[in-house]
Parts: C-alpha cells; sequence; structure tokens
C-alpha cells in the first residue's frame, strides 16, 4: 500500500495525467485507433487507482496535498476524502462506458475525439479535488472548453435548425454562469480576504458579507446543475449532440456542480439551518416541474433530460436537509443517478444511432427484435422510478425517510408523486418505443417516406422559384437521413458491441440494489465528512 506522502503527491497527477495523455494523442494526429486505445488505457488506469483509494479513505482519512510545497494560501490545495473518491470512481466509470458507446457509435473517427474526452475529464478531476474556490472556477472551464468542441463535433442531424440553436445556447448559458461563478469568486475573495477553503471554513455562517458572497457562487454552481428555474438552458441543449455525448454530459458536468454545491455548503456554510428553507423550497420545485416537463415530451431523449432536471432535485434534497441521513440518501442517491440516467440515454440511444430515431411511436417493436437492449432501458427505467429491488428503490427510500425525520411533508409527498410521473414517463418510453408491433411500424416507415418524398419535391420547387440552394452539407445530411429511414427495420441490428454500455451500467443498478450496504456506507462515511469537515480542514491546513 501506498504511503500517505506518496499518494498526497499523486493527487495533482490524477489532474494533470489526462491533459498530458491528450498532448501526445493530438501529437500523434490522426491515428484513430491509437487515440483511442491511449483513452481507454489512461481510463481504465484511472479506475483501478479509484477503487484503491477508496479503500484508503473508507475510514474516513483525507490526504491532502499542496502544489510545490508552497504555503497554504498560495499553494493549489488537491484533498482526498471518501466524498470526492466516491466521485472519482463514479465519473471514471462513466467516462469508461460513454468513451466506449462513443466508439461502437463510430464517434471516434471525429478528429480530436479522444484527446477532447481527456482533457474534459482533467477538468472534472481536478474539480472534484480541488480545495480552492478559485481553482473551482478554473477546472470547470477546463471542463467546459472541450465540451463545446464535443458537442459542435457530434451534434445530432435530427433537426438542423435547432442544433445550432442548441450548441449556441448551450455555450451562452455555461459562459453566463461561468461569468457569475467568477464575480462571485472575487466577491468572496474581497470579503473574506481568502478563496482557500480551509481558511473559508464556517465563515459565511458567522459573515452575512462573506454569506451573500458565496450565495452568488452557489447560484452559479445551481445554475450548472440546472435548478428550477434556471433549468430550461439544459432542456434545450441536451437533445441536439450525439447520444454519447448526451449521456457523458448527463454524468459529469450537472453532477460536479451538484458536488461543489455539497462541499461549499458543509465547508464555508457549516451547515448552517437558516438558509435551509431556500434549498427545500428551490429542490422540491425542481423534481415537480422537471418531471412536469416531461409528460408532454414524445421524443425518448427529451423525456429522460426533463427527468434529469427532476432527480437532482432529489439529489440536492440531501444537502437541503443537511442531516447524517440526509447527506448518506444524497450521495447514495447521486451515485446511483449518475450511472441510471447514462445508461437509460445509452439503451435509448443505442436505438437511436441504428434505427435513426428516438422519437416516441416512429420506432417500435424493439424488444422484439432486440431483446438485450430492451431488458438493459427496463432494469434501468424501473430503477429510476424507485421500484425493488434496484439501486432507485434504496436511494428513494433512504431520502423519503431523512426527508420524514426532518418533517418537510411537502417535500415527501412531492417525492411519491414525481416517482409515480417518473413511472409512468418511462412506461411511456417502453409502450412507444420498445413495445407494440413490427409491421406497424414497417407501415409508418413507408408512410414517412412517401411523406418525406413529398415534402422533398415541394421544397425543390419553392428553391426553384426562389432561385435558392440547399447547401451541400444539407443535402448530405438529407440523404444520408434518407438512407436511415429507407433501410428495412429488420435489416438493423443492435450489435453486442453497442449494447454492452447500458447493460453493463443496468447491472451495476442491480448490483447497487442488492448489496446496498457497500455503497451506504461509503456514503455513510462521506456524510460524516461532510457534517464535521474538521478533518478536511485540518488536512488542508497540513498540506
Amino acid at each position: 500500500m501506498l504511503s500517505y506522502d506518496t499518494l498526497s503527491a499523486l493527487l495533482p497527477v490524477l489532474a494533470g495525467g489526462p491533459l498530458l495523455m491528450a498532448g501526445v494523442m493530438i501529437l500523434l494526429g490522426r491515428t484513430y485507433v491509437l487515440q483511442t486505445a491511449l483513452m481507454f488505457v489512461s481510463l481504465l488506469a484511472m479506475l483501478g487507482f479509484s477503487i484503491g483509494l477508496i479503500f484508503r479513505v473508507d475510514d474516513g482519512e483525507v490526504i491532502a496535498h499542496g502544489t510545490a510545497n508552497w504555503p497554504m494560501g498560495i499553494a493549489i490545495p488537491f484533498v482526498l476524502d471518501m466524498f470526492s473518491a466516491l466521485m472519482l470512481l463514479t465519473t471514471t466509470i462513466l467516462a469508461l462506458t460513454c468513451a466506449w458507446f462513443a466508439v461502437a457509435s463510430g464517434l471516434h473517427r471525429e478528429r480530436f475525439f479522444a484527446p477532447l474526452v481527456m482533457i474534459l475529464m482533467t477538468g472534472v478531476y481536478g474539480a472534484i479535488l480541488t480545495a480552492d474556490i478559485f481553482n473551482f472556477f478554473v477546472f470547470i472551464e477546463v471542463m467546459l472548453l472541450p465540451s463545446y468542441g464535443l458537442y459542435a463535433l457530434t451534434m445530432a442531424r435530427r433537426a438542423p435548425d435547432k442544433r445550432v440553436d442548441g450548441l449556441r445556447l448551450y455555450i451562452s448559458a455555461n459562459l453566463l454562469a461561468s461569468t457569475v461563478l467568477l464575480i462571485g469568486v472575487g466577491f468572496v475573495y474581497g470579503t473574506a480576504g481568502t478563496v482557500n477553503l480551509a481558511e473559508l471554513a464556517g465563515v459565511a455562517a458567522e459573515d452575512d458579507t462573506v454569506a451573500i458572497a458565496m450565495a452568488v457562487v452557489m447560484l452559479a454552481m445551481l445554475t450548472k446543475a440546472s435548478v428550477v428555474p434556471i433549468h430550461t438552458w439544459l432542456t434545450r441543449t441536451y437533445n441536439y449532440t450525439s447520444p454519447a455525448i448526451t449521456a457523458l454530459f448527463s454524468g459529469l458536468h450537472t453532477k460536479v456542480g451538484v458536488y461543489i454545491t455539497y462541499r461549499l455548503y458543509a465547508v464555508v456554510f457549516g451547515g448552517d439551518d437558516r438558509f435551509l428553507w431556500v434549498f427545500v423550497a428551490l429542490f422540491t420545485a425542481t423534481m415537480f416541474f422537471g418531471v412536469m416537463g416531461a409528460v408532454g415530451e414524445f421524443h425518448s431523449r427529451s423525456i429522460l433530460v426533463f427527468h434529469m432536471v427532476s432527480q437532482l432535485g432529489y439529489i440536492l434534497m440531501g444537502v437541503a436537509l443537511f442531516t447524517q441521513v440526509g447527506l448518506t440518501a444524497g450521495i447514495f442517491y447521486l451515485v446511483h443517478h449518475m450511472l441510471v440516467k447514462a445508461s437509460l440515454f445509452m439503451s435509448t440511444g443505442a436505438v437511436e444511432v441504428r434505427y435513426g430515431s428516438g422519437q416516441i411511436g416512429r420506432v417500435t417493436g424493439i424488444a422484439k427484435r432486440e431483446p438485450i437492449i430492451a431488458i438493459a432501458f427496463f432494469i434501468a427505467a424501473l430503477s429510476l422510478a424507485g421500484i425493488p429491488p434496484f439501486s432507485g428503490f434504496v436511494a428513494k427510500a433512504s431520502l423519503m425517510i431523512a426527508t420524514w425525520e426532518a418533517s418537510e411533508v411537502l417535500a415527501l409527498i412531492t417525492m411519491v408523486v414525481v416517482s409515480i410521473i417518473t413511472l409512468l414517463s418511462m412506461l411511456k418510453i417502453w409502450g412507444g418505443m420498445f413495445w407494440g408491433d413490427e409491421k406497424d411500424e414497417e407501415k409508418r416507415a413507408q408512410a414517412r417516406a412517401r411523406r418525406e418524398a413529398r415534402e422533398r419535391r415541394a421544397r425543390k420547387a419553392a428553391e426553384a422559384e426562389t432561385g435558392a440552394a440547399a447547401t451541400a452539407a444539407s443535402v448530405a445530411i438529407a440523404e444520408k437521413t434518407d438512407d436511415v429511414e429507407k433501410e428495412a427495420p429488420h435489416e438493423r441490428r443492435i450489435g453486442f458491441f453497442l449494447a454492452a454500455p447500458s447493460v453493463i451500467l443496468a447491472g451495476m443498478t442491480i448490483a447497487i440494489g442488492l448489496g446496498a450496504e457497500v455503497l451506504l456506507g461509503w456514503s455513510e462515511t462521506a456524510a460524516e465528512g461532510l457534517m464535521d469537515t474538521s478533518t478536511y480542514v485540518e488536512a488542508v491546513q497540513n498540506s
């Protein structure tokens, strides 16, 4: 077993290693196979190291390191406790499975795909490990820059007029949130004279000016986490990139915002109960309005994106309660949701990639032709709704118990209602995409082909009259889409390589549900570290 000093010295390498690997990949040029191999080797190495870190800190130990041995307040502090170790492990699992799905979808042939993924992981790992508010901002920006590239490289072919709008909104919303975050960091430094978490411990609970400054930082984090009423940017952007990137972003971007919210409120506010009622109200509204947004949607990915917003309300309710039981349940829910939501995005995404559409009712009978992918979706959907014996049941039951103990009756009622609507929405996708008669789909496909042929003829006639001409890119996209639509349903199949990532994550929700005491124990250790931050603060001070 590595010594404390060795492990602490390796913490900056966890953030810098993927960045170095991205540079190597770029130097390799267009050797996509080698780039992809290096990406998987790096992520697998990180997976093994993350598992080792979990068992190293499962007793509540905190490992910290100040870069280059500079004194506290000057050095960039990197800190590992059980909460950050759980996030490292979960984000690495997601990166691996989503990268696998992307390769199976053919996205690895996009130039710079693998390097951009590694730069993205640099930002994720850095944001999880740093104990400095300004460096939260820096690593979030490192995380966002490659995300813009991944979004642009892999925009979905459907709704070409909306996908550019989606990219523009995605960039604008994140730039706005980053600007607010930077302003908030400046306010914190101006009022407290430091941005180091160890020096800020409990200050916001004692100094109202620092509390107001930190509120600006928290607002930026809640924006990035897409909490109601600042959630619509997410529901209008995640639909217009590829399914693989949607799955990757769903498990990384919003969840880093959630992680930082937990960390900052625990350390800087010290869990001050004066402001918890605001959180309870916001997160209850997020649960309700998120799931209601899904009711009116008829595309599988749109439904899942709205549910992602709704489920974030559940996850963040843990910090709103700020009790031992609530934090434990919230952290357990966070890990569960990251895995299950990615599985759902990839199971429906596999249908979208292979069959050309994720529209409800447009492709039906998938369960009969693709039983493996249908089973993966069914398991993850039941887990999301909180049906036993899957991990979602343990997560929701634990959170409901914590909510009841905190006497938040309205939030508890909302949880029950939202769970029922979530189940109905999952059945909507199941009935419209995975169930049904294959012959009905063939008839609809033929009708669509005839309708689209008429629309193309009408467009060409209109363009001839006005003198307008379609661009070469638009023609190519239309022809490719037409080819997919003309292909007979029975000629397409979701292969094992494309289905495996969602199946693996669906299997994990079963394993977590049946062996919940393991993850609950780790979550409890993480929650104890948030309830009593003295060990965390002391480790940073001595780094």
